[in-house]
C-alpha cells in the first residue's frame, strides 16, 4: 500500500425529507489499499457509496478522484472512470448463463467478424476464472448456481472491468470458510496489482484479517479512521455502536424439555440422505457445515418448500404429513429463509403487510373471508412493539428499513403463526453488530419460552455461542453431533471439511 491518495470524499452531506442521512462525512482511500467501511445498519455507509457512484447527488461536499474533482452522474459513469461495485444483493440475470452475465452491456468485446461469438465469450470468461482461481462453468445458467457461486460471478464481473477501485459490499455474507479464503486471495492479488478495495463488512474478524485501515460511521456521521493493526475488536465495537456491547451472544440458559420434533430417514436423491435428528422444547439446535453442504435444503424440505423422496416427521410423537409450506405452518413449523430479498421479504409491500401476510386467515371475519383491519393492526402493533422494529410507520416499505429491522419484521411474521418449531437460516447475515446482538437475544428468549429453534449459520462463533446442541452437515449427510460444552471450532471445521467421518466422537 502506497501513501498516494486515489479517492477523497470530504464534507459529504445528503438530505432526505426529514432525515439527514449523511452529515459532513469523509472517506480517504489510498492506492493499493484494502480499506474497511464499517458501521451499524443506518450509519450511512450505503448512502455514501451511492453518492460516490452517482446514484445520489450530494447536497454538500466534494469528491476528488485521481487528483481531479468529479461528480459521477450514474454507476455506469463511475464504472467507465474505473470504479466498480459488487453489491451484497445479487444483481445477476438468472435466465442468462454465467458468461452472458459477465459481459452484459459489453457484448462488442466478445465479437468476432462483427458478430457476437458465444464460444469466444465462454473462452474470455474461462480466462478470467482461471486468473481468479474460480472453479465455475461459464456455460452454467445463473439460476442453477448457489448464492455463493453467484457471488463469485459478481466478483469476476467486477474484476473483468479492470477497475482501479472495487467496492465490495458484504462480499463474504454467503460464503463458507473455504470460499472466504479464496476471496481473500483474490483481494490480495488485486491489491498487489495496485487496485484499491473498499471493503464493507459487518464481520469484525475479517476487518482485522484483510484490511489495512478502517473508517467508522455512526448515525450519518464520520467517527474516525484507524490502522487496523492499532485497534482491538472491543475498541472497534465501541466506536461502531457508541457504547460497549458486553455480550456478543446473549444466550440465556433455557430449560430443555421433551422432544418436540423428530425427523426420520429424510432423503432427496443427489441432495441429502439418511437425515435423522430431534429437537427438544426450549432447545436451540445449531446446524453447521460449509455452504452447499445441504443444510438449507434439508430444512426447506422439512418446511415443505422443497420435495423429498422419503422421510417421516413427528411432532410430539405423532406423525405429521408435510407436502407443502401450508402443511408445515398448520402443523406449527415456520422458517425464516436465508435470503431476505429473494425468498423472505416482499420489497414492494409495507412493513405491516410483510408482517401479517402469513397469518391473514387469523384476521378474517368468520364466514366472510374479509380481513378485519382492526385485528390486523392490533397484531402488527404488538409484533412491532415486542420486537422493537424501527420504522416510520406501518405503511413504510420494508426495503427502506435497515437489514436488522427487516429481519425483525420477518421474524415477527413467523412468530405470528404461533409456531412450535422455528427454523432460522442465517438469521444475522448482513446485519450490523448491534442488531446481531438483538436478534441473538430474541432467539434466546424464544427458546426460554419453550420454543424449539433450529438455527443454520455459517458463522462459527454464532453456532458455538448460541446453540445447545450442534449438528455438522457435509455432502448432504449429518457427519457429527455434539453438545455445546463439547464443541470446539477446530472439531466443527474438521468435520465440515471431511477429515472425520463419524457422526459422534468416541
Amino acid at each position: 500500500m502506497s501513501e498516494e491518495v486515489i479517492l477523497k470524499m470530504e464534507g459529504i452531506t445528503k438530505l432526505f425529507p426529514g432525515v439527514r442521512a449523511l452529515d459532513k462525512v469523509s472517506l480517504e482511500l489510498r492506492k493499493g489499499e484494502v480499506h474497511a467501511v464499517i458501521g451499524e445498519n443506518g450509519a450511512g455507509k450505503s448512502t455514501l457509496m451511492k453518492v460516490l457512484l452517482g446514484i445520489y447527488h450530494a447536497d454538500e461536499g466534494s469528491i476528488t478522484y485521481k487528483g481531479k474533482k468529479v461528480q459521477f452522474s450514474s454507476p455506469l459513469n463511475a464504472l467507465s472512470a474505473g470504479i466498480a461495485m459488487i453489491h451484497q444483493e445479487i444483481s445477476l440475470v438468472p435466465t442468462m448463463d454465467v458468461a452472458e452475465n459477465i459481459w452484459l452491456g459489453r457484448e462488442k468485446l466478445t465479437m468476432k467478424n462483427g458478430m457476437i461469438n458465444r464460444e469466444n465469450r465462454f473462452k474470455m470468461t474461462a480466462e478470467i476464472f482461471k486468473k481468479l482461481n474460480i472453479d465455475l462453468d461459464p456455460r452454467a445458467m445463473v439460476r442453477d448456481l448457489s448464492v455463493a457461486n453467484m457471488q463469485m460471478v459478481e466478483l469476476a464481473r467486477a474484476a473483468s472491468y479492470n477497475a482501479d477501485i472495487i467496492i465490495m459490499d458484504e462480499p463474504t455474507s454467503a460464503l463458507a470458510n473455504e470460499e472466504i479464503q479464496t476471496l481473500y486471495r483474490i483481494v490480495h492479488d488485486l491489491q498487489a496489482a495496485g487496485k484499491s478495495i473498499i471493503f464493507i463488512s459487518h464481520k469484525l474478524e475479517e476487518i482485522f484479517d484483510i484490511c489495512d485501515r478502517v473508517s467508522i460511521y455512526r448515525d450519518g456521521h464520520y467517527v474516525d479512521t484507524r490502522n487496523c493493526n492499532e485497534l482491538t475488536q472491543e475498541e472497534l465495537v465501541t466506536m461502531i455502536v457508541g457504547r460497549e456491547i458486553t455480550q456478543q451472544f446473549p444466550k440465556q440458559e433455557s430449560k430443555i424439555g421433551d422432544v418436540v420434533l423428530e425427523v426420520k430417514n429424510f432423503n432427496s436423491l443427489g441432495v441429502f440422505q439418511d437425515i435423522n435428528f430431534t429437537v427438544r422444547k426450549g432447545e436451540i439446535l445449531g446446524i453447521s457445515g460449509l455452504v452447499g453442504a445441504g443444510r438449507t435444503e434439508i430444512m426447506r424440505a422439512l418446511f415443505g418448500a422443497d420435495p423429498r423422496d422419503t422421510g417421516e416427521v413427528y411432532l410430539d410423537g405423532k406423525e405429521i404429513r408435510i407436502h407443502n409450506v401450508q402443511d408445515a405452518l398448520n402443523a406449527g413449523i415456520s422458517m425464516l429463509t436465508e435470503d431476505r430479498m429473494r425468498s423472505g421479504s416482499i420489497y414492494t409491500m409495507s412493513v405491516k403487510g410483510n408482517t401479517t401476510i402469513a397469518s391473514f386467515r387469523n384476521f378474517c371475519s368468520k364466514g366472510l373471508g374479509v380481513i378485519n383491519s382492526k385485528k390486523e393492526n392490533e397484531a402488527f402493533e404488538k409484533s412491532r412493539h415486542t420486537l422493537e422494529v424501527k420504522c416510520a410507520s406501518e405503511n413504510q416499505l420494508i426495503k427502506d428499513l435497515s437489514g436488522g429491522n427487516q429481519q425483525k419484521v420477518l421474524i415477527g411474521r413467523w412468530l405470528m403463526t404461533n409456531p412450535r418449531v422455528l427454523i432460522v437460516d442465517e438469521p444475522t447475515r448482513g446485519i450490523d453488530v448491534g442488531s446481531k446482538s438483538e436478534i441473538h437475544r430474541l432467539i434466546s428468549q424464544l427458546a426460554c419460552q419453550g420454543m424449539a429453534v433450529i438455527m443454520i449459520s455459517s458463522e462459527m462463533a454464532e453456532i458455538m455461542g448460541m446453540s445447545d446442541r450442534i449438528l455438522v452437515v457435509r455432502h448432504g449427510k449429518i457427519v457429527y453431533e455434539c453438545d455445546r460444552k463439547d464443541a470446539t471450532q477446530e472439531t466443527l471445521i474438521t468435520h465440515a471439511f471431511g477429515a472425520q467421518k463419524t457422526k459422534k466422537d468416541a
